[in-house]
């Protein structure tokens, strides 16, 4: 386990707390809170086939019609630091 924490660890401090700034121990939970549900929900994760813990990956588009028809949202969390990437519905 020791490692698996060494690895979030340096994932929280370089993907968060290298890029913003903490004002305060309120402002750092609730950015630890925000970073540990990007990081279970839709950070992708080169383990487990480039898909979340708590989420399973989509399945692959193949089709070259439906390649071109892919609608991708973006939702910022954080004031913009974290990125999740959806399929728009």
């Amino acid at each position: 386990m020791n490692s698996v924490m060494e690895r979030w660890v340096q994932s929280c401090r370089h993907e968060l707390l290298d890029r913003c700034l903490i004002w305060n121990e309120r402002h750092l939970w609730h950015a630890l809170r925000e970073y540990e549900h990007f990081y279970n929900q839709h950070r992708a994760h080169q383990a487990l086939d480039q898909a979340a813990p708590l989420r399973t990956v989509p399945e692959t588009v193949m089709d070259p019609e439906r390649i071109t028809d892919l609608n991708i949202s973006r939702r910022d969390r954080l004031g913009g630091v974290l990125h999740e990437y959806s399929h728009a519905a």
